[in-house]
């Protein structure tokens, strides 16, 4: 079982490992805004609960595991993200805000989101709401007619 902490230091390791092939503790901490000491005790305890390979002074690597949770740990976040920015949140809030969430989202709650993702991509009256949706929480006020509402 892993924590949010690890999720976070194996997304981290995966992008970088994406980049350079590993990932050393001085890439990590920089990431992170961590001194190195924090980092090397987090690489130690991934390497012992098999999700990196890791040697003192070398690089790191994920393992399949690692690479595993990294993978569905960045999917969810990318879902959260785009579901947050289709909302109207700006790229740093929806960033933010989206690493905070993935980690106690339900898969239900995954799901619709990714449903609801799916269907205002494809339905033209999606886009429809979905400019309405942005310019009320922009203006507070309603843009076009809303069911019921006598006040539009």
């Amino acid at each position: 079982m892993t924590t949010e902490r690890d999720e976070d230091y194996l997304k981290i390791i995966d992008s970088i490992v994406e980049k350079k092939g590993y990932a050393k503790v001085k890439d990590v901490a920089k990431e992170l805004e961590l001194g190195p000491s924090t980092v090397t005790g987090m690489f130690q305890k991934l390497a012992k609960a098999g999700y990196i390979n890791y040697e003192k002074y070398g690089g790191a690597t994920l393992t399949p595991e690692g690479k595993e949770i990294a993978s569905q740990t960045k999917e969810i976040y990318g879902t959260l993200k785009e579901f947050l920015l289709a909302l109207g949140l700006d790229e740093i809030t929806a960033g933010d805000d989206a690493c905070k969430i993935e980690h106690i989202l339900s898969p239900k709650t995954l799901e619709v989101f990714e449903r609801f993702l799916e269907f205002s991509q494809k339905e033209e009256e999606a886009s429809l709401w979905g400019g309405r949706l942005r310019h009320f929480l922009e203006s507070g006020k309603y843009a076009g007619p809303s069911p019921g509402n006598k006040n539009d």
